[in-house]
C-alpha cells in the first residue's frame, strides 16, 4: 500500500455484516406482519404480537422502525410490493399487457385479506396529518400507481380499446377512487363483490 493511501477500517467487514443481517431481519418481520395482519386483522394485530412473530420483543421490534406508525407504513409498502409482482402492475414497467386482469386480481385478492384493507384504509385517513409518517407514502403510492394505469390506458386508447372521451389521467383516478372507495363500502358489507363491480367499470370505458 502506497504511503498516505487510505485503507478500509478494520471493522468494516463487520459493519457489512450486521447491515446485511439488519435488512434481513426487517424483511422477515413485514413478511410476518403481512401475514398475522391478513390472519388477525388490523386491530387485532397489536405490536406485541407482531413482535411475538418475529421472535423480538416489542422493544426490539421498534427498533427496526422507530414507531408503530412507521412499522404500519411499512408494511403496507411491503404489501404493495408483493402485490405489485404477482399482479404485473409494477409502477417501474408502467404499461402491462393484461390491466383488466391484474386490477380486477389485486381488487379479488384484497377481498381474502381482511386485515391489510383495516391497515390501509385506517392509515389512509391518519396520512391526512402532513406530520403522519404515512403521509409521504400515501402521495407517493397514489401518484405511482395513477402514473402506471393511466399509461397503460393512454396506450389502450391509441388502439382504440378504450374509450378516449375521458383523458387516461382522470380515468386513472377515477377507478382509483372507486376501488378505494368499494373497500369501505365492502368493510360495512363484506358480501359487496368488489371486483365484479370493478369489472363493471372496465365494461363500461372498454370497446369492443
Amino acid at each position: 500500500m502506497t504511503p498516505g493511501s487510505a485503507s478500509p477500517a478494520p471493522d468494516a467487514p463487520a459493519r457489512r455484516g450486521a447491515y446485511a443481517k439488519g435488512v434481513a431481519k426487517r424483511e422477515e418481520i413485514l413478511a410476518r406482519s403481512l401475514e398475522v395482519i391478513a390472519r388477525s386483522g388490523y386491530r387485532g394485530a397489536s405490536v406485541k404480537e407482531l413482535a411475538e412473530a418475529a421472535g423480538l420483543s416489542q422493544a426490539g421490534l421498534l427498533h427496526y422502525f422507530g414507531s408503530k406508525e412507521e412499522l404500519f407504513t411499512a408494511i403496507l409498502r411491503k404489501r404493495d410490493e408483493v402485490d405489485s409482482r404477482s399482479f404485473g402492475l409494477d409502477p417501474e414497467h408502467p404499461v402491462v399487457d393484461d390491466v383488466r386482469g391484474g386490477y380486477v386480481g389485486i381488487v379479488q385478492h384484497n377481498a381474502e385479506v381482511p386485515g391489510l384493507v383495516q391497515l390501509f384504509a385506517q392509515l389512509s385517513v391518519d396520512a391526512a396529518d402532513p406530520e403522519h409518517p404515512a403521509h409521504r407514502f400515501f402521495l407517493e403510492r397514489n401518484r405511482l400507481l395513477r402514473e402506471a394505469f393511466g399509461a397503460s390506458l393512454a396506450r389502450r386508447q391509441a388502439e382504440g380499446r378504450v374509450t378516449d372521451r375521458v383523458g387516461p389521467d382522470t380515468l386513472a383516478r377515477l377507478f382509483q377512487a372507486v376501488a378505494d372507495g368499494l373497500q369501505v363500502q365492502w368493510m360495512l358489507e363484506p358480501d359487496l363483490d368488489m371486483a365484479a363491480i370493478v369489472g363493471a367499470l372496465f365494461d363500461l370505458v372498454e370497446r369492443d
